[in-house]
């Protein structure tokens, strides 16, 4: 199945009421899934500061098994929550609210490991290396796992941090995707 437009068997997702909340074009989204792969095969997926859950209900409509949305702001959580159920992904998503580093430890104690992250944090707010960092810390990526990251254009992100490699790095108006692989020692 394919998302177009942000949307899922031709309903669009609710937007997170407010300003709390800067949701990924579709153009960018487009953009992701075409550098990262545009299908999957059963791979698990966290959408780390959810807001509308777009990336990660993208990542359920083209063939991944599970996805796990974050997001410590209430109106986001609900959102995300109403889109999945309105999709009818419930089965397949869980949805926590919580900060990011809270939910990363916990989720470390599941043993869970996700070969989609997708780290979308609102820019003034943003730590991208240190929870690229604390994800391989925390054994919470599967070898060769995609590690998105969307920020402003205006930051730039090491070619490498740990074993995650820069794959690609793209600009979009005043947002940037800047997309890692992990690597693991011995991998090809």
């Amino acid at each position: 199945m394919r998302v177009i437009s942000g949307e899922h068997r031709g309903r669009p997702l609710a937007a997170v009421p407010g300003t709390s909340t800067r949701p990924t074009t579709d153009k960018v989204k487009e953009s992701i899934f075409n550098m990262i792969g545009p299908y999957f095969d059963g791979e698990w997926a966290l959408d780390l500061y959810a807001g509308t859950g777009g990336l990660g209900i993208e990542a359920l409509s083209r063939g991944a098994a599970k996805a796990i949305f974050v997001d410590s702001d209430n109106k986001a959580f609900n959102t995300v929550k109403q889109n999945l159920k309105t999709l009818r992904l419930n089965e397949q998503a869980e949805v926590y609210k919580i900060d990011s580093a809270r939910a990363l430890k916990v989720l470390s104690t599941r043993g869970v490991q996700f070969d989609l992250v997708f780290l979308d944090p609102p820019y003034a707010k943003q730590k991208l290396e240190q929870e690229i960092e604390l994800l391989q810390q925390l054994h919470i990526v599967a070898a060769d796992a995609w590690i998105v990251t969307e920020h402003d254009a205006k930051l730039t992100l090491p070619e490498q941090i740990g074993m995650c490699e820069q794959f690609r790095c793209s600009t979009y108006g005043d947002t940037r995707v800047t997309i890692y692989r992990y690597i693991v020692e011995g991998d090809s």
